[in-house]
């Protein structure tokens, strides 16, 4: 079963992006190219990524 999760292994700030685009099994710069061209139409991406990153648990890092 799929999990949604903050990945703070490849993070940049937050790990949203990271967590996101490995959710969806896809490259984290697609990611966050999207979040980059909502924060450019409007604020809308900003919050978005913001409540993301309160909401979403951390991944468990297992070594």
């Amino acid at each position: 079963m799929k999990r949604l999760y903050k990945n703070k292994k490849e993070k940049k700030i937050f790990g949203v992006c990271a967590g996101l685009a490995e959710y969806f099994d896809c490259d984290p710069i697609i990611v966050r190219l999207i979040f980059l061209g909502l924060l450019i139409c409007g604020s809308f991406g900003f919050w978005i990524y913001i409540i993301a990153a309160l909401i979403m648990p951390d991944k468990e890092i297992i070594i």
